[in-house]
């Protein structure tokens, strides 16, 4: 029995792998907001650094599973790689889960259950890493390749784009305000979700039979590194490293400024903004994904009209314009619709609510407009012309998925360094909430410089030599 069915496409497997397409950047994009969670909690003590150490944990799998997961592909197969992917997420989910249910020490510190919560992130991405390998194959398969196949990935990526938007949203919503009081248990609605959905996929895929795609015509083996001997490619790949780390960096640290004690929401005049402080961080963080998702949307429009070198330029110059206005508008308010599901702003009535929120926060979701053409368009500039030399360099890719990880974690490390750690049993004053603020936004110098590189990168350095063809035969 073939996966394509005689007459028309097998939908069960189609919907199962939109679900894991979904379920990538519903587990990678938990990470970042999960870190709130811990915030103010004893041993953890407002640290920005251990509050992004989740999501560092979640990327730095990437780096070692990177390589191994293409080999596990040509060696296992791609249905047996995707249930041991689903099956790696489950148990990832599952330690997350298990974590707020560990003990705390005896006069209350947080850090034996917060460093299961750690290897949990850590499982976790092992498993995103193996299933990112096979999803966009498996569905071009499952299509039956050609403009079909190309549909169903674009379909796929716009539930991933809607589930990158849910997680902070849902996650922020379920906390409301961050104090000590606040644990693992408020977001089990979440993990109860994922585990449900990892449990569901795998049962369905193994009753699906489904094939290999071809793995090329080449049978010549390429050195994994021999990619980085041309120029563009080698600056591609050290893009791909930036890319990640502005796409991951720019909202999560957004969502930890708006969420912390000495941020603009939790200092508020008005309680029950206050009380809502973690959810309306998130929704400003999950307002960037679904903006990434527009983006993807208008890109699948016009990429074919205009080159990857004219769209990187453009849309990281103007990325790094709305940086910059950002950090200079934080005293300036601008209204925002809140989704008040739960309503902690309200005690009933609408579900939709209209807060005050600052303007530097709107500047900075606008980027996620910019952010959303930036890995495709980079790939493009860094494999133009490789010939056989492209699926090594795409291993390398996945590899430097780990800048996810470390560029958000520096930037972090450097708001917590200049001011932006302030701990539970601290009284914030309004010269310490600045403070706090000041912090947060000398941090954006880190995706500020990443994205400075990719413009000089797409505007000067993303050109093969000239004799490129001659090098790759």
């Amino acid at each position: 029995m073939n996966t394509q069915e005689k007459g028309g496409t097998n939908w069960v497997a189609v919907i199962t792998m939109m679900f894991i397409y979904g379920m990538i950047s519903f587990v990678t994009n938990l990470a970042a907001p999960m870190g709130k969670v811990w915030l103010l909690q004893k041993g953890i003590d407002g640290s920005t650094t251990l509050g992004m150490m989740g999501n560092m944990m979640n990327f730095a799998a990437y780096l070692f599973m990177g390589i191994p997961a293409g080999k596990m592909l040509v060696k296992c197969g791609y249905k047996k790689t995707a249930m041991i992917g689903i099956a790696t997420g489950f148990v990832g989910v599952a330690i997350q889960f298990l974590s707020g249910k560990v003990p705390f020490a005896a006069d209350g510190n947080a850090i034996v259950p917060f460093c299961v919560y750690l290897f949990g992130a850590f499982v976790c991405g092992f498993a995103v890493c193996m299933l990112n390998m096979v999803v966009n194959p498996m569905l071009n398969l499952l299509g039956g390749g050609g403009n079909r196949g190309n549909q169903l990935n674009m379909i796929g990526t716009t539930f991933n784009s809607l589930c990158a938007t849910a997680t902070p949203v849902l996650v922020g919503a379920l906390i409301g305000q961050i104090t000590k009081t606040t644990k693992v248990a408020d977001v089990n609605l979440v993990m109860y979700i994922a585990m449900t959905v990892f449990a569901a996929a795998f049962v369905i895929l193994s009753f699906i039979p489904i094939a290999n795609p071809e793995q090329g015509q080449t049978t010549e083996d390429i050195p994994v590194f021999a990619p980085l001997k041309f120029r563009h490619c080698l600056l591609g790949v050290i893009g791909i490293f930036m890319y990640v780390g502005i796409e991951i960096g720019i909202p999560a640290t957004m969502d930890l400024w708006l969420s912390s004690k000495g941020g603009p929401l939790m200092n508020s005049s008005d309680p029950k903004i206050v009380a809502s402080a973690a959810t309306i961080g998130g929704l400003m963080a999950g307002s960037y994904w679904f903006l990434m998702l527009v983006g993807r949307t208008i890109g699948a429009f016009i990429g074919g009209k205009i080159s990857s070198r004219v769209l990187m330029t453009f849309t990281t110059f103007v990325a790094i314009c709305l940086i910059v206005a950002g950090t200079m508008t934080t005293g300036v308010q601008s209204k925002m619709f809140v989704l008040d599901f739960f309503h902690k702003l309200s005690d009933k009535g609408p579900v939709i609510q209209i807060v005050n929120v600052p303007l530097t926060a709107v500047l900075f979701a606008i980027c996620g407009l910019m952010t959303s053409i930036m890995w495709p368009s980079t790939f493009n500039l860094a494999t133009e012309k490789l010939g056989k030399y492209t699926a090594a360099a795409s291993g390398l890719f996945m590899v430097m998925v780990v800048g996810g990880g470390i560029l958000p974690l520096l930037q972090s490390t450097l708001a917590g360094a200049a001011g932006g750690k302030i701990a539970a049993d601290v009284v914030v004053t309004a010269e310490a909430a600045s403070k706090c603020t000041s912090a947060f936004m000398w941090s954006y110098i880190v995706p500020g410089v990443a994205l400075a590189y990719l413009f000089v990168y797409s505007a000067f350095l993303s050109k093969p030599p000239a004799d490129i063809d001659e090098q790759v035969k």
